[in-house]
Order: structure tokens, then C-alpha cells, then sequence
């Protein structure tokens, strides 16, 4: 097996395995909290963006937007979340964390710092700036992979102005 191939396969289940190790260690260290993963998930998602659509939540959280309508209904029910109508569209809801989540998030954010410091315990500061550096350039790859294939699959239309009949192939 060629070097780069062995290389990319490594980086892609690492990359996985990490993210998978993380959330277990935040589930273990949010369980006294009595939040779910799904719960902190999505009130991390929210702090990041208060007043997404819970479509968009559903797609960030990678769920079906019936289960993160119970998802939600339960954290309005706690008094973390609130929604509120949409004001341009009245079928949408958006989301927007209570000043009750507010403690709990704080509580997070020092857990998480807490987990992120063992995970990098050994890493020196210069290389732990290398790698996120590197990794977010390879999330724009990522996303401009994306954007290109999608756009590529809506237009069905090729770059000479032909009908695609092949599955389309995106280059990095």
C-alpha cells in the first residue's frame, strides 16, 4: 500500500476515533450535570449560533428533526431552551438557550477545557497550534470539497456544458 494512500486512511480514523474518544470523556465528565450527549451537544450548538432553526440544529447534530424535536421539547421543559417563531417564516422555530442554561454552560466550557488539557497533555504549545492550524485547513478542503460536488449535482450540468451521466468526482 503506497505511503499517502496508508497515510489518508490513518488520518481519517483518527480523526474519528479522537472526536469519539472526546465526547466520551465530556459524556463521563457531564454525567454529575444530568445532561445526555445529545443534550450538551446541542447546547453547545447553540451557544454557537443562538437562534438557529431547529432543521439547522438537526443537521448539525447529524439527527432526524423528529428526534430533536423531543430532544428539545424535553430541554424546554428543563428551562434551558426556548423557541420562538421564526420572524420571516412562520413554519420555522428558533432556538435560543435560556438564562437558566447559562450556569450549565459555564460548567461545560470549564469541563471541556478540563478534557482538552488531558487530551494535549504532552503536546507542546507550538505543535497543538499546527494542529489545529492544519485541521482547519483541512475542514476548508472539506467544505469546498462539498460545496463544488453539491453545486455539481443540482446544476447537472458539466464545467463544458454537457449533462453529467457519471457520478460526479470531486478532486482535493
Amino acid at each position: 500500500m503506497p505511503p499517502a494512500v496508508m497515510t489518508d486512511r490513518m488520518l481519517g480514523f483518527l480523526v474519528s476515533d479522537i472526536a469519539r474518544l472526546l465526547r466520551r470523556a465530556m459524556d463521563r465528565r457531564l454525567q454529575s450535570l444530568g445532561l445526555t450527549q445529545a443534550q450538551w451537544r446541542a447546547i453547545v450548538h447553540l451557544s454557537r449560533s443562538e437562534g438557529m432553526t431547529q432543521a439547522m440544529l438537526a443537521e448539525s447534530l447529524e439527527i432526524q428533526p423528529i428526534t430533536l424535536t423531543r430532544l428539545i421539547d424535553r430541554m424546554e421543559a428543563a428551562g434551558w431552551v426556548e423557541r420562538r417563531t421564526h420572524p420571516l417564516d412562520r413554519r420555522a422555530v428558533q432556538l435560543f438557550l435560556t438564562p437558566q442554561s447559562q450556569p450549565i454552560l459555564e460548567e461545560m466550557h470549564a469541563r471541556a477545557a478540563d478534557t482538552l488539557n488531558d487530551a494535549t497533555h504532552g503536546v507542546t504549545p507550538r505543535a497543538l497550534r499546527q494542529l489545529v492550524t492544519t485541521l482547519e485547513q483541512i475542514k476548508q478542503n472539506l467544505i469546498a470539497a462539498e460545496s463544488t460536488a453539491v453545486s455539481s449535482e443540482i446544476s447537472g450540468i458539466t464545467r463544458h456544458g454537457r449533462t453529467r451521466t457519471r457520478p460526479v468526482r470531486v478532486r482535493a
